[in-house]
C-alpha cells in the first residue's frame, strides 16, 4: 500500500515555504495530533502558517495520484505541524493520515510498504544520493526510518540531509521529515520528545536506528 501523503509535505518544502514569513512560535512546541501522537521541538523552532497554501497542494496531489489510494490519501492527509529554523532553513514537516477518513486501516505489516511511498514521493522534489534506512521500536511502536543527501530541485546551491520517520498507530499514520541544513538541525529533529498513543520515548530517532535493516 504505497500511499504518497508526503508528497504533501515535499510540495510545502518548496522555495515559497523557505521565504514564508512564519507565524509566531509559542513558548512551548509541544504538538499533538488527535490520532494519538505528540511531538515537540525547541521553542526557536518558527511555526509556518500553511492555511494559506495547504488547499492548492492538496489539490495538485489529488490531481497527480496514480491510483484511487493515493487520491484518498490526498485527501485525508493532515499537516498537524510545519516549522523552519535557520539560514539557509531547515523545515520540518509532520503529516498524519487518519484511518477513519481514509476508510481502512493499516498494520506494522504495511508500513515498510506505506512508508516507502513517501521515500519515492521524496525524488519529485530532491535530487538524493543512496539512502541510509533503518527500522526499530518505541515502546510496541514499529519505526521505519530513511535518511539521504542531496540538494532540492532547482535550488543546488545548498546541500541538506533529508530523513523520514513513519510509523503506525491505533487511529491513523504518521511520518515525520526534516530537509535539514545542517547538523544541529538534524539532531534536534531526531531528539524531539515524542509519544506513539501510550508510548513516550525521550527521544523520536534513538542513537542505533540504522543498526536494524528493514
Amino acid at each position: 500500500m504505497k500511499i504518497h501523503v508526503l508528497t504533501i509535505a515535499l510540495a510545502l518544502c518548496s522555495a515559497p515555504l523557505l521565504a514564508q514569513a512564519p507565524a509566531s512560535a509559542p513558548e512551548v512546541q509541544t504538538h499533538a495530533s488527535e490520532i494519538g501522537f505528540s511531538y515537540g521541538l525547541p521553542a526557536n523552532w518558527e511555526v509556518v502558517d500553511t492555511n494559506l497554501t495547504l488547499p492548492a497542494v492538496r489539490q495538485n496531489v489529488e490531481n497527480e495520484a496514480a491510483s484511487e489510494d493515493e487520491k484518498q490519501g490526498a485527501a485525508c492527509a493532515q499537516v498537524a505541524l510545519t516549522a523552519r529554523h535557520g539560514d539557509p532553513a531547515s523545515v520540518v514537516v509532520v503529516v498524519a493520515l487518519p484511518f477513519a477518513c481514509f476508510g481502512q486501516e493499516m498494520t506494522d505489516k504495511e508500513l515498510p510498504s506505506f512508508a516507502s511511498g513517501a521515500s519515492e514521493g521524496l525524488r519529485k522534489s530532491f535530487n538524493l544520493g543512496d539512502p541510509l534506512r533503518g527500522a526499530y521500536s518505541l515502546g510496541a511502536h514499529s519505526v521505519w526510518i530513511e535518511r539521504a543527501r542531496g540538494t532540492l530541485i532547482g535550488h543546488a546551491d545548498t546541500k541538506y540531509t533529508v530523513e523520514t520517520v513513519c510509523s503506525i498507530l491505533k487511529k491513523g499514520a504518521v511520518c515525520w521529515m526534516i530537509m535539514s541544513a545542517d547538523d544541529a538541525a538534524l539532531q534536534t529533529f531526531e531528539h524531539g520528545a515524542v509519544t506513539l498513543d501510550d508510548d513516550a520515548a525521550a527521544a523520536l530517532v534513538p542513537a542505533d536506528a540504522f543498526v536494524k535493516q528493514p
